[in-house]
């Protein structure tokens, strides 16, 4: 029940049907989190925000039944930085979730996706 991916530039991946490693669905969800957090950082520092970190906490929710699909994925991220605004976060998680995170996109119509977000000021 363990199977190795290995990507066309040579990454691997160990995923696991019995528990002994990542699940090929927590692999799905891992992805929602880090293809949006690139995309969130990424937004920022093109607006010359000085980010620190960020952090994405996912809560999903899956069909009780076979195939056992998401049905809803819930995404909270913590941007840590200098000088964010409300704002500035609000408008890079929105256009992550809806423009460019290819793997959200992907889910779209058939997982109910959600957002938020909260700012903490870096250590100074």
């Amino acid at each position: 029940m363990t199977f190795t991916g290995t990507t066309e530039s040579g990454y691997k991946t160990v995923m696991d049907g019995s528990g002994d490693a990542i699940s090929p669905m927590e692999s799905v969800l891992l992805s929602v989190g880090a293809c949006s957090s690139i995309d969130v950082v990424d937004i920022l520092k093109k607006g010359r925000h000085q980010i620190d970190g960020c952090q994405c906490e996912l809560n999903a929710e899956r069909a009780e039944n076979p195939p056992k699909v998401f049905e809803k994925i819930h995404a909270h991220y913590t941007v840590t930085g200098s000088g964010l605004t409300d704002k500035s976060v609000a408008r890079a998680v929105q256009l992550s979730a809806e423009k460019y995170c290819s793997v959200m996109l992907m889910l779209k119509g058939n997982v109910a996706i959600t957002t938020s977000y909260s700012l903490e000021e870096a250590a100074q």
